[in-house]
């Protein structure tokens, strides 16, 4: 499966008698951006480390980059990258310290080249040589993110790359993240904002005790959730009236002047709606499709809202390590 990044069926595993995954299964398409999505203690930190082969499973055939990343341990953590939920940065050396360090953990030649490269690539060369501790959020999650690029792994895992950022960091790493896309990088995204994944991914799966509950395109998975409807707003009541006795499916808003009609959303649906109306000589004045977002299909799956996912009351361990680093370690 040349096309086939990350390959995983039938994981599972246990901290005692507790079930943190019960027999998961997905793949991810090479150079696309999946996304996990969970409540707390759902599973997905604990997913991203058997992935990463920082934890192994206790059932299940995962391969990461053609791997098997039980048996083929070394030659996984040689295609991959990964970047935590707290910048793995050591705050004693300056940016420049830290990509070179990287280097040469990862044995890499002309690592000088490779590391002015990122200084520049991801807007840190100006406080290169200043210490990483004197770095804001965004500059150390950015150097975070550089250093997992040394090397140039085939797939990047995100484990809420963007927590705690200012709106304006966030988007910089978005826009960091199309980039590798582009250039054919995978990357697997865990994330406590549903507007990243929603922006992001081409597929996610929502993860909720421990089995994923739902699979698809953000778009197919809100019209799984019903609640898509059609608004249109009229002149003037009797004209309100009179559509909502031509659309008795309507709910009608006699102080907007407005009829909210539920609809699929689809063309063909759409086309019938408007055709009743011009059929009984009815012209709104504006109309709109509404369709739930990604917090309704949280809401509705899992049953809880989707208000971030704090270390803290997080059951799952917290990896920050640079897999690279540990691999050398080890």
């Amino acid at each position: 499966m040349e096309n086939t990044a990350i390959a995983v069926t039938g994981l599972r595993k246990t901290y005692g008698d507790k079930v943190v995954l019960d027999g998961i299964g997905f793949e991810v398409a090479s150079g696309s951006v999946f996304s996990m999505l969970g409540p707390n203690g759902a599973g997905k930190t604990t997913t991203v480390n058997v992935l990463t082969t920082l934890m192994k499973p206790d059932a299940g055939a995962i391969r990461v980059a053609g791997y098997d990343v039980a048996t083929q341990t070394k030659q996984v953590r040689s295609a991959i990258g990964v970047t935590g939920q707290f910048a793995a940065v050591d705050e004693l050396l300056t940016g420049r310290e830290n990509l070179r360090m990287m280097a040469d953990l990862k044995r890499i030649r002309s690592a000088g080249q490779l590391v002015s490269g990122l200084l520049e690539r991801f807007e840190l060369a100006e406080a290169a040589d200043k210490q990483a501790s004197t770095y804001s959020g965004g500059m150390r999650r950015k150097l975070d993110l550089a250093m997992t690029l040394v090397g140039s792994p085939r797939i990047i895992f995100l484990d809420e790359p963007t927590t705690g950022l200012d709106p304006r960091s966030r988007r910089t790493m978005w826009e960091i993240v199309r980039e590798l896309v582009a250039d054919g990088t995978t990357i697997f995204l865990t994330t406590q904002y549903l507007d990243e994944a929603d922006q992001l991914a081409g597929q996610i799966a929502v993860l909720d005790g421990g089995r994923i509950v739902a699979h698809g395109t953000p778009e197919e998975l809100k019209r799984q959730i019903p609640g898509t409807h059609v608004r249109l707003r009229f002149a003037t009541l009797a004209e309100l009236d009179s559509a909502a006795r031509v659309l008795p499916s309507g709910t009608r808003d006699e102080s907007e002047l407005t009829l909210r009609v539920p609809s699929d959303g689809t063309s063909r649906a759409l086309r019938a709606l408007l055709d009743r109306l011009e059929e009984n000589a009815l012209d709104s004045e504006e109309f709109s499709v509404h369709t739930p977002d990604l917090d309704d299909v949280f809401l509705a799956l899992t049953g809880q809202p989707a208000d971030g996912e704090s270390a803290a009351q997080s059951t799952e361990s917290t990896q920050t390590t640079h897999p690279a680093t540990e691999a050398t370690a080890s």
